[in-house]
């Protein structure tokens, strides 16, 4: 049998290790599940940032809601290139899930008074039901999800909604926040591509390591 080649990096191990042992005086992991603290882990690991820690939001459920679509192999769609660059590698390097911008739906031009991720938006969910989605750019995609999914469309399996900004952001994470889709969720201004590919990597890397167990 070929060995299943190592995930983690031995920086990686090292960097995970001292993270955790950073926050858990701080009581940011008390009451996560283990799934959830390692999202949780990620995220300051790809932003270098403790105190994103405190920002993130979990419905319930929703990781091993998640984990258990990636393992089936449902595809993941992203608002941007980039956030689709930040998780194709581990999904290549595990399950093989289709990793996909809904920009490859988008019209050349935005459509007046929308934007492009918008507009792709919502034929990809037409393509591709039941996807795990990754907003981390564009709040306008995430508010065109949550009205589609309003309006009867398909629920998508898990929700990681994490724009970046300052026009709109506020008030797409509230929306979400209201609503009852699987979600992980960073409060306030902060998100980006970076991001949701690291919370969606993070589900990856443990479906993959419990299949191996």
């Amino acid at each position: 049998m070929t060995p299943t080649p190592a995930l983690d990096h031995p920086i990686f191990t090292e960097s995970l290790r001292r993270i955790r042992g950073w926050l858990e005086p701080t009581g940011l992991l008390a009451g996560l599940t283990p799934l959830e603290q390692e999202v949780v882990e990620r995220l300051v690991h790809s932003s270098g940032d403790l105190s994103v820690a405190s920002g993130v939001r979990f419905s319930p459920g929703a990781c091993a809601l998640g984990l258990e679509a990636l393992l089936a192999g449902v595809p993941i769609l992203t608002d941007t290139a980039m956030a689709a660059a930040a998780v194709a590698p581990m999904a290549r390097r595990t399950f093989g899930n289709p990793v996909l911008s809904v920009l490859d739906w988008a019209p050349a031009v935005a459509p007046e008074g929308g934007t492009r991720a918008a507009a792709g938006l919502d034929l990809a969910l037409e393509a591709h039901p039941g996807a795990v989605v990754l907003i981390g750019s564009a709040p306008t995609a995430l508010v065109r999800l949550l009205e589609r999914v309003a309006a009867g469309a398909a629920r998508p399996a898990l929700v990681v909604g994490m724009p970046v900004g300052f026009v709109g952001v506020l008030e797409s994470k509230a929306l979400l926040a209201a609503s009852d889709l699987p979600q992980i969720r960073l409060e306030g201004s902060r998100g980006g591509a970076g991001l949701v590919g690291a919370s969606v990597n993070a589900l990856l890397r443990r479906a993959w390591l419990e299949r191996q167990c």
